[in-house]
């Protein structure tokens, strides 16, 4: 699997439910399928990949994550999983929610747009960046958001959220190999993977009194 993938299997406890939107070709959902027990189920708008998922013997929906995900109940899986999606998303803060709804927790990745190779292409060459994680020109690019580790632990926070871990990571030969990165990482790294859920309600409660004391 890809190196992000492994470390997200790594985080799934096992026997759990699990959500896997934009799951693919079903291969994280299989993996845990065999080792941990879990119940999963995928959702994925290609129909080729759909159909091979289906050969992995992986239970998937084919749609649009964004409409199929509002059919589930509140708490209806232990983890849901948005792998390398975010940034193709057009109205994320809803997805997020949407997700924080569904699942107990939510596991999120996606690659880091400040990392330094595309600092330094944008000062020295002045054109959009494209590497070996961000394989597109501008004009036939998937990618709509450009997302740093930043940028998302600021939006967790302003969306009542926790996140619970959290791994900055380099990869290489494909993805499929990798390392953590721990310094500087906003820097370093070119993927940022993240486990939130959502925030207590009576932290809620205890952080609303106490803006509103601080207001006061």
């Amino acid at each position: 699997m890809r190196f992000d993938l492994q470390i997200i299997a790594s985080w799934i406890k096992e026997g759990s439910t699990v959500l896997d939107l934009g799951c693919g070709e079903g291969e994280l959902l299989s993996y845990l399928k065999d080792h941990k027990q879990v119940r999963g189920t995928g959702i994925e708008s290609s129909e080729e990949k759909v159909t091979a998922c289906i050969e992995r013997g992986v239970q998937v929906l084919q749609g649009d994550i964004t409409e199929e995900v509002t059919d589930y109940p509140d708490q209806a899986f232990d983890y849901v999983i948005l792998s390398q999606t975010l940034q193709q998303v057009y109205e994320p803060d809803k997805l997020i929610k949407e997700l924080i709804r569904v699942g107990r927790q939510i596991i999120v990745s996606f690659p880091n747009f400040c990392h330094w190779a595309i600092r330094l292409q944008i000062l020295f060459y002045g054109y959009a960046p494209k590497n070996r994680q961000l394989p597109y020109e501008w004009y036939d690019t998937p990618n709509i958001r450009v997302i740093t580790l930043h940028d998302f632990r600021r939006f967790v926070k302003a969306t009542n959220c926790t996140i619970i871990k959290e791994a900055a990571i380099n990869t290489h030969s494909d993805n499929l190999q990798g390392r953590i990165i721990r310094f500087l990482p906003n820097l370093r790294a070119t993927f940022g993977i993240f486990l939130v859920e959502k925030r207590p309600k009576n932290s809620e409660e205890s952080s609303h009194e106490s803006k509103k004391t601080n207001q006061g």
